[in-house]
């Protein structure tokens, strides 16, 4: 693999300064004839004068988070990060590579989740190009090579997790969001990194079920918040229940047998565990009649 380099740059504005000198040097002796007259001084001189001109397309511009993949017919020469004007080999071709941290956004991809439901996800992922070497000579295009690979790693992420879980110790896409955004990341990078690309951050931007099963999937949901609530009533009451004999026998307020125990749990379990509220009936005898 091709790694990163730095290639050897000269400062812009001191070969400009040099140049233009020496071209006014070399015009001035070739008005006046200062080193002679002869023609082969002369054509010495314009091939002199030739030549600074064409150094001059050795200069060129690093922009703040840019670098410039330098080559020499075809030969990587190295890379130069150094912001400002700079002059290398005017024969080396420069290519421009950013370093700025960029965005993508994949496009709603539509997959199955663990359990088989068509489900439909999207991700933001942050990015930025570390090594320009790998970058340009390790792949065709760099760029699309990150959107394509994303796609791809988004995919077999969506695989790998339920959409919703349904115990309180199962992984899910809904539920567990920073554990699944540490998942993809590193899948992601593991895809990049070949490309001279980090990834910063990568998180889900857009998750639903299909919509050709999305109401049936919203039933479900609603049937699981209906039995979990019910659950914890459920619990609560029988505590109340339980707190209720343990009173009545600790106060020694009143006996109770199996049989009226069990009258007065499930009075009390209608009560507590009812949608709606009851209608009291007074008893006007005694408990046994």
């Amino acid at each position: 693999m091709i790694r990163e380099r730095a290639a050897d740059t000269l400062p812009g504005l001191l070969v400009v300064l040099v140049v233009i000198v020496a071209l006014g040097v070399l015009v001035y002796a070739l008005v006046t004839g200062g080193f002679g007259d002869s023609p082969g001084v002369i054509v010495v001189e314009a091939l002199a004068i030739l030549g600074l001109c064409l150094a001059l397309i050795g200069l060129f511009v690093v922009n703040p988070n840019e670098g410039r993949v330098l080559q020499l017919f075809g030969k990587y020469v190295g890379t130069a990060k150094t912001p400002g004007l700079r002059w290398a080999n005017p024969f080396y071709t420069k290519k421009r590579i950013s370093l700025r941290v960029r965005n993508f956004e994949s496009t709603k991809l539509k997959v199955n989740d663990q359990e088989g439901n068509p489900i439909e996800i999207a991700a933001v992922v942050v990015w930025r190009v570390v090594d320009t070497a790998e970058a340009v000579f390790e792949v065709d295009d760099y760029q699309n090579f990150v959107k394509v690979q994303s796609e791809a790693a988004v995919r077999n992420l969506a695989t790998s997790y339920k959409y919703d879980a349904h115990e309180e110790d199962q992984m899910s896409l809904r539920g567990n969001t920073a554990e699944v955004a540490e998942h993809m990341k590193k899948e992601i990078q593991d895809r990049l990194s070949k490309a001279g690309v980090e990834v910063l951050e990568a998180r889900i931007s857009h998750l639903a079920y299909a919509p050709e099963i999305a109401q049936a999937m919203l039933q479900r949901q609603q049937a699981g918040a209906i039995i979990a609530a019910r659950q914890r009533i459920v619990e609560g009451a029988v505590g109340m229940v339980q707190m209720a004999l343990d009173l009545l026998s600790e106060r020694d307020i009143l006996e109770l047998d199996n049989e009226r125990k069990a009258a007065m749990v499930s009075n009390l379990l209608v009560v507590l565990c009812g949608e709606r509220s009851t209608q009291p009936v007074i008893n006007t005898g005694t408990i046994y009649q």
